[in-house]
């Protein structure tokens, strides 16, 4: 009788044991490497009127690959505040670290990865890449025509966010109307000092970077996506897609994440 309960209690132990493997959350390490080494940590960093939940497809794919992932709330304040507020998070990460940015996401990984141990690549999706000393306004002044901001007075200044009633064409023109409806109301507004504080660090110069140009983006002009890319020396990767290619084309974005993973 004893000898039963115990296999029973063995039985049940490894059950237990089964379910917890699986209920390991995503930032956990996975040793699928030569030697046992875990793959680094991908951390994503959204743009402006954006949030986290636009990696969602993204961090699907990734978490099933066996990546552990990081999706960090950008401030959207400004560059200088924004940057130190992701360094202050990569500090908390240990390993290798994959940094990843949309938009204005791009600049400020360009600013907190000199800051950071362990980053081993920069990949750009659709972002900017400033030099030093040089604003994003400045960059976004080299696309063919404006986007239709609204503004709106805060303690903090100045936010900004995309005229709704052009979201879809400007921001996400190959995603379906319902869901460019629903990301144009829910979109994060912006501070102006995320266009106008200057580039502090060029992390680009001295870490390995990847971007990812949208050849369909109403946003940032692919040719001024392509200047930025070129003169970062980053390995170019261009696709037919809209300033929302996170949403629209994940397996690409994943893709060129995992090939700068390696």
């Amino acid at each position: 009788m004893r000898s039963e309960l115990l296999r029973k209690a063995l039985i049940v132990g490894v059950s237990a044991l089964s379910v917890l493997a699986l209920s390991v959350p995503a930032t956990a390490t996975t040793p699928d490497r030569p030697g046992g080494s875990a793959k680094p940590t991908v951390v994503l960093v959204h743009g402006a009127w954006a949030d986290s939940s636009s990696w969602a497809p993204v961090v699907e794919r990734l978490t099933r690959d066996g990546y552990p992932v990081r999706a960090i709330a950008n401030p959207l304040q400004g560059l200088t505040g924004d940057s130190a507020y992701l360094a202050s998070y990569l500090a908390t990460i240990e390993g290798p670290k994959i940094l990843v940015g949309h938009s204005y996401g791009g600049a400020v990984i360009t600013n907190a990865a000199t800051t950071a141990p362990g980053v081993k690549a920069l990949v750009y999706v659709a972002g900017f890449i400033p030099a030093q000393g040089e604003t994003i306004g400045e960059l976004a002044s080299r696309s063919a025509s404006p986007l239709p901001l609204l503004a709106t007075q805060v303690p903090g200044g100045t936010e900004v966010v995309i005229d709704p009633a052009h979201f879809r064409d400007r921001f996400a023109g190959d995603l379906d109307r319902t869901t460019a409806t629903t990301l144009a109301v829910a979109q994060r507004p912006a501070n102006t000092n995320a266009v106008t504080d200057a580039s502090g660090t060029e992390g680009f110069r001295t870490i390995p970077s990847f971007a990812l140009v949208t050849r369909k983006d109403r946003a940032i002009d692919p040719s001024v996506q392509r200047f930025m890319a070129t003169r970062a020396n980053a390995k170019i990767t261009e696709v037919d897609a809209s300033h929302a290619v996170m949403l629209s084309r994940p397996d690409v974005v994943t893709k060129l994440i995992e090939s700068a993973a390696r």
